[in-house]
């Protein structure tokens, strides 16, 4: 625990970690505070696509959290980043929510359901039937697939719900191509992640509430691990994978906790 709170940097996840929903989980805003006390450098890398940085720092300000605009990178950012490298001035088809399209639009990517480059799939829940069959079709026309985001679920305060992946995995199946998916654990969001907070691997720790996204994104960037109980996983959850997180807590309420000891 000590090497866990003498980190320089941490990288956390938002949604079962931060909150579910509309829902602030508990010891949250004692961790808040406890970055802020130690001069910690901080991220939040979400893969959920749906916000922009300024329209989550707000969700942040509702549950009565006060966090700068700079500490957040999502999905969808990272999206908008690898398209306009790979082929500027793209054109893609897109399913998804504000935060996808507004970070397309300022990396001059050209919204376009005729003939576009990229077929990209973001977090949304106006998911239906004729997007599916739209995209399922450019993808076959020679479009290729991105996925913002590796989830297969999502902790809501309804409950476990579906997330990005199971959305486009209709997709593959009907056409044959494999997407790819640029999120967590795509090492490009860790390395951005690690450039963002100034700081190297062996600095920084990961705080996720999923093995297949948050830890192993971490382990494969050499970065140290931890597994909060708080969103989808549960303490059985790390016995089925051959990798394992460096460490396991209940919540990010944990961490100041036992700092203050």
């Amino acid at each position: 625990m000590e090497q866990l709170r003498n980190a320089k940097g941490f990288i956390c996840d938002m949604d079962g970690v931060i909150y579910h929903g509309n829902k602030i989980l508990p010891g949250v805003k004692e961790f808040v505070e406890w970055l802020y006390r130690e001069n910690k450098q901080f991220l939040f890398l979400t893969n959920n696509s749906g916000k922009t940085p300024k329209e989550l720092q707000e969700k942040l300000a509702r549950m009565g959290l006060d966090v700068d605009e700079h500490h957040f990178y999502t999905s969808a950012l990272a999206t908008a980043e690898f398209i306009s490298r790979q082929s500027p001035g793209a054109h893609a088809f897109v399913i998804g929510e504000p935060g996808l399209y507004n970070a397309l639009y300022e990396k001059g990517i050209t919204l376009d359901d005729t003939n576009p480059d990229y077929v990209v799939i973001g977090e949304s829940p106006n998911y239906n039937y004729d997007n599916i069959c739209k995209a399922v079709q450019l993808v076959q026309k020679g479009a290729r697939l991105i996925g913002t985001n590796y989830d297969l679920t999502g902790p809501t305060e309804q409950g476990i719900m579906p997330a990005c992946r199971a959305f486009v995995k209709p997709i593959e199946l009907v056409t044959g191509k494999e997407a790819y998916y640029i999120g967590k654990p795509n090492p490009l969001m860790m390395r951005t992640g690690l450039r963002l907070l100034g700081c190297h691997s062996d600095e920084a720790v990961v705080v996720g509430d999923r093995m297949d996204t948050d830890v192993i994104a971490g382990m494969e960037s050499g970065i140290d691990t931890v597994l909060v109980l708080s969103g989808v996983s549960d303490r059985d959850t790390p016995k089925t994978f051959a990798y394992q997180p460096t460490m396991i807590l209940n919540g990010v309420g944990d961490i100041p906790v036992e700092a203050e000891k």
